[in-house]
């Protein structure tokens, strides 16, 4: 059964003292959508947590006396106790495949909804596999990729998805996501999370199977077909009508939007097509900035891939875990995405519908503090999508979290193409 309402707390922050973790409880101290909301922050070290909520308290009074939970990621009985609480978990604790796997279980076991921001393709394969029947049973919603990673991608696609079906009586059966414009940098905390897969790829090759398969997070993966692969040079675009590389979270995005299709049932067809790229200006220019970024990506994954550079990057060169932009730089970022949709008319013809989502601030860090926590207060307060289980997003919230974010300064819209000649 889900858990009662009759909780202490609607939502605690793990995590609270990491990078992201600090920014996720600044947006939740000073939005007004916490406005009435108990919440509390947690992790292991409480000097540590008591920093922050003094920070928090510099900020906004209302937060100088926010309650302290203190639990460890390797002691279950410490995570089961914390996670009866309270309504929802938000969880900011990454490698996720290092330290994510105790309190997962413990949101199952007791019926406590869980978010994260999570990228880690292998290891949401392995949540998935161990704890979503249990979830469904207990009425734990366990949401990952509730960052930049993915919802973008995936409430952008829902969007398109949902707009066509009212619009044209029929949905999109190909949908291309292109990232036209973004300002960011990037934590150590994410790179931790990416030389985590890398090294769990260089080991073990179930982990690469996983990760190249375009179906992986499906509820019964299938083998992808050769035009589903991620894109991996430089490409022109023609509905677009500009160059196109490779976008670095595509390997991620893409196997989580076909996951919400598969959760939903299918809705927009079993043979639905999606990809994902970054898009450059149409001339000279635009080929030569897509294929420098291709080599520059493709040179830093080699790089990663070998155990003793992947250690060098870690220890000399790469920012660590705690580290990340400054607020300056966090406040001037920013990100713009665009999808193409396509559909089919009754009469044969062809639909197209152009979606946009875009956000201020750095995708990463302050647009991603903003997404998670709106998906923490859509999970306690909103009237409830669907059961339990390991969801994404667009099949946990859907349209209901798209509307919170709207009303949270984020754009969410939908325009009308001209029909194909």
């Amino acid at each position: 059964m889900p858990k009662s309402e009759k909780t202490e707390f609607d939502i605690i922050l793990w995590g609270a003292t990491g990078f992201t973790g600090r920014l996720v409880a600044e947006y939740l101290s000073k939005t007004q959508d916490t406005h009435g909301a108990t919440w509390a922050l947690a992790g292991r070290d409480r000097t540590r947590l008591e920093q922050v909520r003094a920070s928090l308290g510099a900020l906004n009074a209302s937060s100088a006396n926010l309650p302290i939970v203190l639990a460890d990621a390797r002691n279950a009985a410490s995570l089961d106790a914390m996670v009866a609480r309270t309504r929802v978990v938000i969880s900011t604790v990454g490698p996720y495949a290092r330290h994510g796997n105790e309190l997962v279980a413990a949101c199952a076991r007791s019926g406590t909804d869980y978010c994260d921001l999570t990228g880690e393709v292998h290891w949401m394969r392995r949540m998935i596999d161990a704890h979503h029947e249990e979830a469904q049973k207990s009425g734990a919603r366990i949401v990952h990729t509730c960052g930049f990673d993915s919802i973008p991608s995936d409430l952008g696609v829902l969007m398109l998805q949902e707009a066509m079906k009212e619009r044209h009586g029929t949905h999109c059966h190909r949908v291309n996501y292109y990232m036209t414009r973004m300002r960011g940098g990037i934590s150590g905390g994410t790179l931790a999370s990416m030389m985590q897969m890398m090294e769990e790829m260089a080991a073990d090759p179930s982990v690469r199977r996983v990760m190249g398969n375009p179906h992986a997070l499906d509820p019964e993966p299938r083998r992808g077909t050769r035009e589903e692969r991620d894109q991996m040079g430089v490409r022109y675009s023609a509905e677009l009508g500009r160059w196109t590389a490779p976008f670095l979270m595509a390997s991620v995005n893409t196997r989580v939007v076909r996951r919400s299709n598969a959760l939903l049932g299918y809705p927009w067809g079993r043979d639905f097509f999606y990809a994902e790229s970054s898009s450059f200006a149409p001339g000279v220019k635009g080929l030569l900035t897509a294929a420098g970024m291709t080599a520059g990506m493709g040179a830093f994954m080699a790089a990663a891939s070998i155990t003793p550079v992947r250690r060098l990057l870690e220890q000399r060169v790469l920012p660590g875990p705690g580290e990340g932009p400054s607020a300056e730089a966090r406040e001037n970022g920013f990100f713009e995405v665009r999808l193409r949709g396509e559909g089919t008319s009754p009469k044969g013809g062809t639909l197209r519908l152009e979606g946009k989502v875009a956000s201020q601030g750095d995708p990463g860090y302050a647009a991603t503090a903003r997404m998670l926590s709106q998906s923490a207060l859509c999970l306690a307060f909103d009237p409830p999508a669907t059961g339990g289980g390991v969801l994404t997003p667009a099949s946990s919230m859907g349209s209901t979290l798209i509307e919170r974010l709207r009303k949270a300064g984020m754009t969410f819209e939908v325009t009308e193409r001209p029909p194909a000649a």
